[in-house]
């Protein structure tokens, strides 16, 4: 007779506690607190993890063993004799981080730790297209070894572009400017080139990433980030996840219908209209010159009108008019808690433009989130990469020991 009772539906049979599966936890457990915390020793570990001392010894000398830790000194000036300190070791694994867009490629290289040991950016505007992919992968090789690291060093590289796979059918879409990245096996040909994982994700959703990680949306699970620069986007994060849509397209709102801007009938072609219209790169140029303000860059114009009284200020707001009638479209969707203003031109304008939107948003719009400027400095999407490729390799490295 079996009396084995049936688990309920909907809920998943509990996994037994094997000695391999709990020794796993607590070298999980284990491995992160020395991320988050710096150099431990087994008796701090031993307290955080609420192991015994045995046991926190038998852990570090498995993940020893493993090269995942190495020793690093001793502690000093407490009773008692100095204990033996042990830290994630550096050399576990390495990654790259990647931003490439129609004028460059910016590359940064870091260990297991995060610690970034170098950076390296290519030019790439008016080289050919068949170009595209063999000077990404030149640009990741140098700067490998600009860091002084073995060639076929990389764990994870993670690559950010101004567009998005499709998940059915593996092709970039919504990046017709940017050419020689449509090949249909664009992800294969990567990977067999810089010899590892290569994972391809939309340049704006990485910026979240980095702002959830370590910029203005840090704990906060529900935000949405508007991103001006050359282009317009969005990243939406939801319950703590990116949400990308059915073909990968959330967030590709530069043509939406708003207000003031010409309606796009034909988005196949290349053709002008939508919100990029208001607040895209050519547009706010457009709106400096009517306010008597010259500069060869929107990101100028921005910081030329925080510098000029009058017509300075008239132009910051209605710029902060614009990108709060297309903020209040997808405020009205997503009712999200925050929202970051990042990209060159928000934020040359920082925390007065910021301000501005803020005021605007609330004349037009029921639902009232918290507007905030970009804290990630230089490359959001280069450090949103990197957190990617460092997910993923620590998920590697740590489970598989």
């Amino acid at each position: 007779m079996n009396d084995k009772i049936p688990t309920p539906p909907g809920r998943p049979t509990p996994l037994a506690g094997t000695p391999s599966l709990l020794r796993a936890i607590n070298d999980r457990a284990a491995l992160e607190l020395l991320l988050a915390h710096g150099p431990l020793s087994r008796t701090q570990i031993g307290a955080m993890t609420g192991l015994s001392k045995p046991t926190a010894s038998q852990l570090l000398a498995r993940l020893e063993s493993a090269r995942l830790v190495e020793a690093v000194g001793t502690t000093a000036g407490g009773p008692g004799p100095n204990a033996q300190l042990y830290r994630v070791n550096p050399a576990a694994a390495y990654v790259a981080g990647l931003d490439v867009d129609t004028a460059r490629v910016r590359v940064a290289v870091a260990d297991i730790t995060g610690t970034v040991l170098a950076e390296h950016t290519v030019p790439t505007r008016g080289r050919p297209a068949t170009e595209a992919v063999p000077r990404t992968v030149a640009a990741v090789a140098e700067t490998v070894r600009q860091a002084g690291l073995p060639a076929d060093c990389l764990r994870e590289i993670v690559i950010g572009v101004p567009g998005a796979l499709d998940p059915v059918s593996g092709k970039l879409r919504y990046a017709s400017h940017l050419p020689g990245w449509h090949s249909p096996r664009l992800l294969a040909e990567l990977a067999e080139a810089l010899g590892t994982t290569v994972s391809i994700e939309n340049d704006v959703n990485l910026a979240a990433v980095a702002e959830r990680s370590s910029g203005a949306a840090q704990g906060c699970d529900d935000f949405v980030l508007l991103w001006a620069a050359e282009g317009v986007g969005a990243a939406i994060v939801l319950a703590g996840r990116l949400h990308r849509g059915f073909t990968g397209g959330a967030g590709e709102i530069g043509y939406m219908t708003v207000p003031g801007a010409p309606v796009v009938h034909d988005v196949h072609r290349k053709n002008s209209g939508g919100f990029q219209e208001l607040v895209g790169e050519e547009a706010v140029l457009a709106l400096a010159a009517e306010h008597g303000l010259a500069a060869p860059t929107a990101e100028g114009a921005v910081g030329l009108a925080l510098r000029t009284p009058g017509a300075g200020d008239l132009f910051l707001r209605t710029l902060a008019e614009r990108l709060a009638v297309g903020l209040s479209v997808v405020v009205a969707v997503v009712d999200p808690e925050l929202l970051v203003l990042s990209g060159r031109t928000p934020t040359a304008g920082g925390e007065r433009l910021c301000r501005l939107v803020q005021e605007e948003l609330a004349k037009i719009s029921i639902p009232r989130p918290q507007v905030r400027c970009s804290t990630v400095p230089d490359s959001p999407v280069v450090h949103g990469a990197l957190q990617r490729a460092l997910a993923a390799a620590r998920e590697a490295a740590f489970t598989t020991h």
